[in-house]
């Protein structure tokens, strides 16, 4: 618009000078050469008008064209940014990907190791099951016999129970020694196993040929046994400071399945003792058992953490959801910034075209006819 003020302006400087110059030289009487100049100014102001108006084309194209370039870079820049933070959004969930299946990797080693050993220690034990049935041609002393039981309660033991859990060779109260002690949470309170393997009643027992013989064996065995519940009520069930009951190990199946069938009398007898009985595979059963309580209450235990870690991971989840809402307004604003940006452009491109189509030609003046005629010489 500036422009074409421009241009009216110096046009109309032209005419009026033009105008001036033809009515000087009318008044002057007819001055031919007074009007010759005001026509070579005339033509001269009209070279200058062109001259202007090519510069002011030129200025405009080249305006036209740094505005352009401008557009273009902050096009580059903001499709630059864009994809910066799409890359990078992009990297942070790949890298949660990868730490989860890491993650899930290392928990299922750990279940298929655990399978494992639970595995072995049933094979192990099933081994045992079948052959200790011969303990009385193998073990024939009773320090070996002790020797014996110990270790299969401690192999038992340290195949189900982790070593925090349990203390072998322990003492209660400060005087009695046990094979094993579980440190069983309260209420219950630590739990102790003592290892006992009355072979010699035993074999007695299966050696009976005749009923007098088979009578002493049982009485010899049933006291045998009776004498180890005993000893194990008065020395390791201590009110107050350990659990109300206590576990007798029998290292023999063969031997625990004769005292349940054979005399319920004596187990009767340990239960009104709180003395409970138990073979490798019932023991292996009760210490599963027992396992299950100790997680149970380790949970319990962690409830409250397990609780504290869960509202932190809450807060997180709600904090990545106000982030993402803050991205996601920051795209919606740069989508509407470069729809503004591309309208101007359109606005500007309309406009230089406009101006391009303009096209300035020059006024044609007629020369007054009285000039003329007065210049001509007189007949």
């Amino acid at each position: 618009m500036d422009i074409f003020l421009i241009v009216l302006a110096i046009v109309a400087t032209a005419l009026a000078a033009a105008i001036l110059a033809w009515s000087r030289g009318r008044a002057a009487g007819g001055d031919v050469a007074g009007l010759a100049r005001a026509a070579e100014k005339l033509v001269s102001m009209q070279n200058e008008l062109a001259g202007r108006l090519s510069q002011i084309a030129e200025q405009s194209t080249t305006a036209q064209s740094q505005l352009g370039e401008r557009l273009q870079a902050q096009e580059r820049a903001l499709s630059k940014t864009l994809e910066e933070r799409l890359g990078e959004v992009t990297k942070r969930v790949h890298e949660g990907l990868e730490k989860s299946a890491a993650q899930s990797a290392i928990t299922l080693g750990d279940l298929r190791e655990r399978l494992a050993i639970i595995h072995t220690a049933q094979e192990t034990i099933t081994k045992l099951s079948t052959q200790v049935v011969g303990l009385q041609d193998i073990l024939s002393n009773k320090q070996a016999r002790g020797a014996f039981g110990e270790i299969q309660l401690e192999r038992i033991v340290a195949d189900l129970l982790p070593p925090a859990e349990y203390s072998f060779q322990a003492t209660i109260d400060g005087r009695q020694r046990v094979d094993c002690l579980l440190h069983l949470p309260p209420p219950y309170g630590p739990l102790a196993i003592d290892a006992k393997f009355p072979l010699e009643g035993y074999r007695a027992l299966r050696e009976a040929t005749d009923e007098p013989a088979r009578i002493q064996a049982q009485r010899s065995f049933a006291a045998s046994v009776v004498t180890h519940i005993r000893d194990i009520a008065e020395k390791y069930i201590v009110p107050g400071m350990t659990a109300e009951g206590a576990l007798m190990f029998l290292p023999s199946e063969a031997v625990y399945a004769e005292l349940h069938a054979g005399f319920p009398e004596v187990v009767e007898r340990a239960h009104r003792l709180r003395v409970f009985i138990v073979s490798p595979t019932t023991l292996w059963a009760t210490l599963n058992t027992m396992r299950a309580i100790l997680k149970d209450v380790r949970m319990q235990e962690q409830a409250g953490l397990i609780q504290k870690e869960v509202g932190a991971l809450l807060r997180d989840v709600v904090r990545l959801d106000e982030r993402v809402a803050k991205l996601q307004t920051h795209f919606e604003h740069t989508t509407e910034d470069m729809r503004s940006i591309r309208i101007s452009a359109e606005k500007v491109t309309k406009r230089a075209e406009r101006i391009g189509e303009v096209r300035l030609e020059e006024p044609e003046l007629p020369l007054p006819s009285v000039g003329i005629a007065s210049a001509k010489t007189p007949d």
